[in-house]
């Protein structure tokens, strides 16, 4: 009993000098601070909060501030007009973006993430793009491995309708043809000095497909992916400003007035048999391509079956709608302004127009040539033929618009889906055959 009392005091009596020791300690530190505050003048105090805010670090660059990367190794030395202009020139531009988005209702649920995203990657100090920032995470949880395109594919296999591609199969050639940017484009990147690799994974920005491009340059150019991931959600957002002019240039009046006949009723085992007839072609000729395609046919064989609709209404809208948040902001990340106003992005973005432009209008005359060997009773609008670039369903919205402008009674849409879904198969057969040729 007694060494029972006696281990008590003894753990009484150290427990009050560590507590003793530790309060002092305490009591020194807060006395150190004291000093160290009182030491300064209001005006120092003032001074140091300034250094450490985003106005001194555009106005005061520094010669050691490093950029955001979400991988460390690729980090580099900020210049100084990166840290000042640069970041005001992309305010401006990200500002621009949010007007195009809200004001003039292109595309917002691409442009908006894309922008505010960009907005973040240029705020000073907080390194929001770098390996730890939500930006960096962000990109390396879906973007830098493929994850989220082939998300984005099986959403839109899920929302697509095969339907009027049935109803009317000459409308895959106008699809087909709008694929002639892509391998257009390659040459002329090949001429400008990138290699081959690199120049197959900027071209199928021709085929205005966002997921497909980050596919594609994550296999062939990963250093590149971040400029061709913006010039491609660029221009598949900016299809409402792009195309119409393209489109109007192209034809005449009396064209895009033309009126094409109901399309025939499709049986439902036609939808039904047709993305798996797709998929096992692309498994048999194109291996490379089916993860793209595999998951198109997944979300497209999902709704045609009836028997999941649980799992189709989420495919076409939870999960495509999460899926383009986190995409739309891990893609802004790369509108930085030491990434984005940079001599390779800007030769990206210039080579990814003349892509787009060239893929409509091949479609477009493409139409107008399979008018001329066609019967007058089988004449179809050519302004359908732009809508042959994969952004879907942006570009068949866009014809239909453009075609109401001349006749409010011309309804294009349905007539442009033909060839919108035929191109987004288009640009992922695209895809295959470049990673089977240069991979």
């Amino acid at each position: 009993m007694n060494k029972k009392l006696i281990s008590i005091l003894f753990l009484m009596i150290f427990t009050l000098f560590s507590s003793n020791l530790y309060a002092n300690s305490a009591t020194e530190t807060i006395e150190t601070e004291k000093k160290e505050y009182q030491s300064k003048t209001l005006g120092e105090l003032v001074s140091s909060f300034y250094e450490t805010t985003g106005i001194n670090a555009i106005l005061n660059p520094s010669d050691d501030v490093m950029t955001s990367e979400p991988n460390p190794a690729d980090a580099r030395i900020m210049t100084t007009f990166e840290q000042t202009w640069g970041r005001l020139i992309m305010f401006v531009i990200v500002f621009l973006l949010f007007y195009l988005a809200i004001a003039k209702g292109f595309e917002p649920l691409l442009l908006l993430p894309i922008a505010f995203g960009g907005l973040l990657a240029n705020i000073p100090l907080a390194n929001m793009g770098g390996e730890h920032g939500m930006l960096g995470i962000i990109y390396n949880m879906g973007i830098a491995n493929e994850f989220f395109p082939l998300l984005i594919f099986m959403g839109v296999g899920a929302m697509t309708d095969f339907g009027p591609l049935l109803a009317n199969p000459k409308t895959a050639i106008l699809g087909g043809a709008a694929q002639f940017g892509i391998f257009g484009s390659l040459v002329g990147a090949v001429m400008l000095g990138f290699s081959l690799q690199e120049a197959s994974a900027i071209s199928i920005i021709g085929g205005a497909d966002g997921p497909t491009s980050i596919f594609i340059a994550n296999r062939l150019a990963p250093e590149m992916l971040g400029a061709i991931a913006v010039a491609a959600y660029s221009y598949m957002a900016l299809v409402p400003v792009i195309q119409p002019p393209i489109m109007k240039a192209l034809t005449t009046e009396e064209e895009r007035k033309i009126k094409m006949p109901p399309l025939r009723k499709v049986h439902p085992l036609e939808k039904l048999f047709l993305p798996i007839l797709i998929l096992m072609m692309a498994i048999l000729i194109l291996p490379e391509s089916t993860p793209l395609i595999g998951a198109f046919a997944l979300g497209n064989f999902a709704k045609q079956s009836g028997v999941v609709d649980r799992l189709s209404d989420t495919m076409q809208n939870s999960l495509i709608n999460i899926v383009t948040i986190f995409l739309g902001l891990g893609v802004g990340s790369k509108l930085a302004a030491d990434k984005f106003l940079v001599l390779d992005t800007m030769g990206i973005m210039i080579i990814g127009l003349i892509a787009f432009s060239a893929g409509t209008a091949a479609g477009v005359l493409m139409a107008k040539l399979m008018n001329k060997l066609s019967s007058k009773d089988s004449q179809i609008n050519p302004l359908i033929g732009a809508a042959g670039v994969s952004a879907v369903p942006m570009s068949a919205r866009v014809v239909s618009k453009v075609g109401q402008e001349y006749d409010k009674s011309n309804i294009l849409l349905m007539h442009a889906m033909g060839p919108n879904v035929s191109g987004v198969i288009g640009s992922a057969v695209a895809a295959g055959v470049l990673l089977s040729i240069f991979k």
